[in-house]
């Protein structure tokens, strides 16, 4: 594994550095990550690197990348992706998004529709409707977490908290700076609800696409894995038990196998 920055001119004064985590051989994919981030020794991106050479960049406002004062709305957070990409070197990846990165994701593949031939987006936002409201996460406190991102919170809340304890009063003021850092990245995307238009722009999506979804989602209903496939001209939905909205940590050799039958 190897982590590099990436120093990206987008625009008279606007200047991102991007941290990447890099791992693994094999075909090119391209992760983007959701609302929080990545991990400390991310568990997803470790499995996934043991199939894929693994790119997965930070987003402006997350660990050590920098220039989210330049992203401004959605089309911002789009050529972004696509400027890292190229800085990447990467011809056509398997491109992959969970959550926020699955929006992104969505975007970058219906901006540039002959450039991403598979796509794969693991309970994306992004669309909006009214008989199923996403879950405001901006209004949930640490400790919700776990119940509302995890079928098992139990066995998989650790994750979210890396290791840490909430009722330890240190530990939970540095999680609020660093999340708080997050959000305001993520927010611009997805508060107060999580639609950009990025509905009326599906159709011109290109790509073999599989869109993968936890039954127990309970921040985004499972029912938008429908609406995803329905939009696109060329996308499957593939729903997958216990699993919630971190489908690709609690689910992670079901997602992984999905991802190499869509690359094959």
């Amino acid at each position: 594994m190897t982590e590099k920055i990436l120093n990206l001119t987008a625009g008279p004064g606007a200047a991102y550095e991007i941290d990447v985590h890099q791992s693994g051989s094999g075909p090119d994919l391209l992760f983007l990550h959701g609302a929080g981030g990545l991990f400390a020794d991310d568990p997803f991106l470790a499995a996934l690197s043991r199939h894929f050479r693994v790119h997965a960049p930070r987003l402006p406002g997350y660990g050590r990348s920098s220039g989210d004062t330049h992203l401004r709305d959605m089309i911002d957070f789009t050529l972004l992706g696509w400027d890292i990409a190229d800085a990447l070197e990467l011809h056509k990846p398997l491109l992959v998004g969970h959550s926020m990165g699955g929006m992104i994701a969505a975007e970058m593949a219906a901006i540039a529709p002959d450039r991403v031939e598979r796509l794969a987006l693991l309970c994306p936002a992004g669309l909006w409707m009214d008989s199923h409201p996403v879950t405001d996460i901006f209004a949930a406190l640490p400790f919700e977490f776990p119940s509302l991102l995890l079928h098992d919170p139990v066995k998989h809340g650790a994750l979210l908290s890396a290791g840490g304890d909430f009722d330890d009063a240190e530990f939970l003021t540095g999680f609020l700076v660093e999340n708080s850092r997050r959000l305001t990245t993520a927010g611009k995307l997805l508060f107060p609800v999580p639609d950009r238009g990025l509905g009326s722009r599906l159709y011109r999506v290109k790509a073999r696409t599989q869109v993968l979804w936890g039954n127990s989602d309970k921040l985004i209903d499972p029912a938008y894995a429908a609406e995803f496939t329905r939009l696109m001209p060329n996308a499957q939905s593939i729903l997958i038990d216990a699993a919630g909205h971190m489908l690709p940590y609690e689910q992670t050799e079901k997602v992984i196998n999905a991802l190499i039958g869509l690359h094959n």
